[in-house]
């Protein structure tokens, strides 16, 4: 496997053993499959994970792309994920959607 030129983070909401903050309750879960299968089908060089609380509950679901760093706050289904990866596959960040 090669390096990837993005990691997604979703946020999981989990503190502990507990998925507690508010992500998750946002329906965070559902969005890994879809960006999964966005990822294949655009034959991105991306891969996703789910992280703990990213304690930013108010403005969740939060996505975070590495390496670039970017932040998005309120994901909230898959028209803001196919603008998101619109904006990666370009070069340039969804700025629409970053905290």
């Amino acid at each position: 496997m090669q390096k990837p030129d993005h990691h997604i983070l979703v946020c999981a909401s989990f503190r502990g053993l507990e998925a507690k903050g508010k992500c998750i309750k946002k329906e965070s879960m559902q969005l890994i499959t879809y960006l999964e299968e966005e990822i294949a089908d655009r034959d991105m060089n991306a891969i996703v994970s789910s992280t703990g609380c990213l304690k930013l509950c108010e403005e969740g679901p939060i996505l975070v792309v590495y390496p670039q760093g970017y932040w998005y706050r309120n994901v909230t289904g898959e028209n803001v994920i196919d603008e998101i990866l619109d904006a990666l596959e370009e070069g340039k960040p969804a700025e629409e959607y970053l905290f």
